[in-house]
């Protein structure tokens, strides 16, 4: 596959991990059945993600580390880490995909790990698309006020991810003092879907932060600094809309 093709096909891959997850995590809309289902099928897309993306896995010995290479490297392998962990317990737990594997891991063991695990993995996913958006919006020549417009904007969706992320009792589950998840069955599935991309859009939000702050500038002069003080600043923006929601 030449290069242009591949990237177009390692794109689609992408948006559909992406759209999977939010599927997956909406699991008062889908169901057990269909849960089940969308896990294997975000496995094998996983799986064809990192088979797609073999050069840069083959590439982590080689070259030099910077702070930017160091966060990322880190980030992908706790998300690879809570991916591994999130299939094996859902397999083990499966009544409907995998049922011949029913039963190989304890089931409070694995539906504790399953349900905290899958949010790490959301909020991973998140920062991981978030850590390659310089990379991937390198090509568009956007103004100063622009960037500035579009980065109060997702500032502000964030602060509203944040607040979501809180009001839906995600920190508990992920902290293990959760061990079942409390959905609402009653809330329109839109409702559902909209909320978990704006906690998706917050954690994206951070990971493009903090990658504006740690990725080496091509310009080290005062032009560079500001820039990173003013990212800086908009996570702080979205932190704080975020804590005033959640305190309102």
């Amino acid at each position: 596959m030449q290069g242009k093709g591949k990237n177009i096909v390692k794109k689609v891959v992408d948006v559909c991990m992406t759209v999977l997850l939010l599927f997956l995590i909406a699991y008062q809309v889908t169901g057990e059945k269909w849960h089940e289902w969308l896990g294997v099928a975000t496995v094998v897309v996983f799986v064809l993600h990192h088979v797609l993306n073999r050069k840069w896995t083959t590439s982590l010995f080689k070259g030099k580390y910077n702070a930017y290479r160091v966060v990322t490297v880190f980030a992908t392998a706790l998300l690879l880490t809570s991916v591994v962990l999130t299939a094996l317990c859902g397999m083990a737990m499966s009544a409907h995909a995998t049922p011949f594997l029913y039963g190989f891991l304890p089931a409070s063991f694995a539906r504790r790990y399953h349900l905290a695990m899958s949010f790490w993995t959301f909020i991973l996913v998140g920062l991981h698309l978030g850590l390659h958006v310089p990379t991937l919006t390198a090509g568009f020549r956007w103004n100063g006020k622009v960037k500035t417009t579009l980065a109060a904007i997702f500032a502000v969706l964030s602060g509203v991810g944040f607040w979501l992320f809180v009001k839906n009792r995600i920190p508990e589950y992920i902290f293990f003092r959760m061990h079942f998840a409390f959905l609402d069955y009653e809330k329109p599935a839109v409702l559902v879907f909209a909320e978990n991309l704006a906690i998706l859009t917050a954690f994206t939000f951070l990971g493009a932060s903090c990658a504006s702050i740690v990725k080496p500038s091509k310009n080290a002069d005062d032009g560079g600094k500001r820039k990173k003080a003013t990212t800086a600043i908009f996570v702080v923006v979205a932190i704080l809309i975020g804590v005033a929601l959640t305190l309102r």
